[in-house]
């Protein structure tokens, strides 16, 4: 059975969850929401979801339980909550930018704003999501620093680094950790299909790579029946990732 490269994503995303525990997953767009779902149909069900407002929600999305801003805080600033965000741009240590693009002074293009991305980054893990990996987004220097990398976060001390953590990025090419060279980005897998090469080549940095780099590993047959039938029967993830 051929598996498209949007389920590899899919896939790839709920890995970021494995072995969390009962935190809340917090996913930002279409294919990490499918991945966070998938991730608490299997492998992690102690995950906690919510409604991306006040409720946790079960799998079928039915409301389970209030969750009140006082309370999200709480679990915010202890670690206990794994966010997976987007990125306009990250660099080799995983500092992110949703900001601007270009001189602060006088940016090329406004975009979300810092919003969020601070505090995440300093007091719980956060992955990222990038749909389309190239060299606008993987860029040697973030033109604003929104969400905090390793290097920052070191550099600023004990209380940056306390419950600092970048567990992966995700993209449409590949997985990535930060094991390389001073927490640097380092190529983890790629999707099948994808060479190493093109993930250079779409790369605006030197990646720490190995000397044998893995494939993305495939959905069980009951994961992909999940993805299909259960979590995503109309198909939307391929309107994401066009492979």
């Amino acid at each position: 059975m051929t598996i498209s490269r949007s389920e590899y994503c899919v896939i790839a995303c709920a890995e970021a969850w494995r072995d969390n525990g009962e935190v809340l997953a917090s996913p930002m767009g279409l294919i990490p929401s499918f991945g966070a779902r998938l991730a608490k149909r299997t492998f992690s069900p102690d995950l906690l979801l919510t409604d991306g407002e006040a409720m946790l929600v079960g799998l079928d999305g039915t409301a389970e339980g209030w969750l009140p801003y006082r309370r999200h805080l709480t679990m915010v600033t202890g670690g206990k909550r794994h966010v997976m965000m987007g990125a306009s741009q990250i660099d080799r240590f995983g500092n992110q930018n949703i900001s601007c693009i270009g001189d602060w002074a006088r940016p090329a293009r406004q975009l979300l704003g810092v919003r969020g991305a601070p505090v995440n980054t300093l007091n719980n893990p956060v992955s990222y999501w990038v749909p389309k990996h190239s060299t606008r987004v993987f860029v040697e220097r973030v033109d604003m620093v929104s969400g905090v990398g390793y290097d920052r976060a070191e550099a600023a001390g004990p209380s940056a680094t306390r419950y600092h953590r970048l567990p992966r990025v995700v993209s449409d090419l590949g997985v990535f950790d930060f094991t390389g060279p001073g927490h640097s980005m380092r190529l983890a897998s790629v999707h099948p299909g994808v060479t190493v090469d093109q993930v250079r080549d779409a790369t605006g940095f030197e990646l720490a790579v190995a000397d044998e780099v893995p494939f993305t590993r495939e959905p069980t047959a009951q994961e992909l029946r999940l993805i299909r039938e259960v979590i995503d029967p109309k198909g939307l993830r391929d309107r994401e990732v066009r492979v």
